[in-house]
């Protein structure tokens, strides 16, 4: 048995996004580094610009992969009683209605009685 777990696909296309956007990052850095040292003073905000964004999809690949693993275990989805959820039910089919457009259909929102 190989004791090594196999990655599902999405989760490798998770790890292959995040490559790729790490290393068009560190790239961007380094150009415009380049470039703020050699005496262009815009770029120097360009230095500042790069890493927060590569921040930001390391942020946004845990985020991706925590979903694909099963949800968040921090925020989990809340159970609706009875009442709200046959009101979200009738809000739902009425938003059904309206975006298929069908002919006769109520275009009066369900009361929120």
């Amino acid at each position: 048995m190989n004791p090594v777990a196999r990655t599902p696909p999405n989760e490798r296309r998770l790890h292959v996004g995040l490559a790729v956007a790490e290393l068009l990052c560190v790239s961007a850095f380094a150009v415009e580094l380049d470039r703020a040292l050699a005496g262009n003073t815009l770029s120097w905000i360009y230095t500042v610009e790069w890493p927060f964004l590569g921040g930001y999809a390391v942020y946004a690949w845990r985020r991706f992969l925590r979903e694909e693993r099963g949800g968040d275990p921090a925020n989990p989805v809340p159970e609706l009683d009875d009442s709200t959820q046959r009101q979200l039910d009738a809000w739902n089919a009425y938003l059904d209605e309206v975006h298929h457009g069908r002919p006769g259909d109520s275009e009066e929102p369900p009361s929120r009685n």
